[in-house]
Order: structure tokens, then sequence, then C-alpha cells
């Protein structure tokens, strides 16, 4: 329910917030898309984690790149 509510927070932002400002995320993908995927891979509370490193790494003293979201790391048995 909690990783619904932050999804959908995210889809609302990126709907209405997001366009008032224009495109200016200096990594692909956005930084609002690959906190929604980290959420959806890692549950709400390491995919916010992953999300803010990241937001906090968006600013022109970081270079633009290709900055994927890390795999789940499966568990050994």
């Amino acid at each position: 329910m909690l990783q619904r509510m932050a999804l959908r927070a995210i889809r609302g932002y990126q709907k209405y917030i997001s366009p008032l400002f224009g495109a200016k995320c200096r990594f692909i993908p956005t930084c609002s898309a690959y906190t929604y995927e980290a959420i959806s891979v890692h549950g709400v509370f390491k995919g916010s984690y992953l999300g803010l490193k990241r937001i906090l790494k968006c600013n022109p003293l970081h270079k633009p790149m290709y900055d994927p979201v890390p795999p789940k790391e499966k568990k050994c048995q």
C-alpha cells in the first residue's frame, strides 16, 4: 500500500508538476523515472533511498550520464 502511494505520487509529479519546469534532469532515465523504477524493483524504502541518492547527484558538478537502476540482488539459499 505504501509502495502504491509512493508510485502514484511520482506519477502525479511527472504529469502535473514536472512539465511546468521543463526537462532539466542531467541523467537518463530522469530522476523521477529512476525513482519510480527503483521503488517498483526494490520496494519503497530501498527504492526511495536510491532515488534520493540520485536526486542529490543531479547538479552541475556531476556530469550527465546513463545511470540505470541496479538489479535486485538475489538471495543465496
